[in-house]
């Protein structure tokens, strides 16, 4: 089985329970266990700033299915839980991306691997980091990359106030 990490984010509705129905639906494709998954992280948007915080997470899952259709199926799963693609980095019922599979590279018209960003993100690079503190990410280590970006704004969450 590959060794994948994903990123789960969510800014709309009911935030907690998108959560958990994309970690649900996820631990059902075929071939395919979640192996562990993060603390979640409240962070503030990027790109598109004018909308609420996101909730983040990051799951290391096994599985046997191709990048190709791993994508698929996260797709599948953002349509079932109502995602929209309105506005570019925009508010979102769920996002669920690949970051890493195994040591593939990709970049195709559908899927870019290690996930183009994933370097500038502290929403992402935090939770991978509860994941596997020596994840090697583009040649670099997990951590020499988090000193490169701000993480200030990347809180653990606890809930709802």
């Amino acid at each position: 089985m590959s060794n994948v990490y994903l990123s789960l984010g969510t800014n709309m509705g009911d935030r907690e329970k998108y959560l958990k129905d994309a970690i649900d639906l996820i631990n059902n494709f075929e071939d395919t266990k979640i192996v562990k998954i993060s603390k979640v992280y409240e962070t503030k948007p990027w790109g598109y700033t004018n909308q609420k915080n996101f909730l983040n997470l990051c799951l290391k899952i096994n599985t046997n299915l191709s990048p190709h259709n791993l994508l698929k199926k996260c797709q599948e799963a953002e349509r079932f839980l109502k995602r929209e693609r309105i506005i570019r980095w925009g508010p979102r019922t769920i996002d669920v991306d690949i970051l890493i599979y195994d040591d593939i590279i990709c970049n195709d018209e559908n899927l870019t691997l290690p996930h183009p960003r994933i370097q500038e993100r502290a929403f992402v690079l935090v939770p991978l980091m509860d994941l596997d503190e020596d994840l090697i990410i583009k040649g670099k280590k997990i951590k020499d990359w988090l000193e490169l970006v701000d993480v200030e704004d990347v809180k653990e969450y606890i809930g709802d106030e």
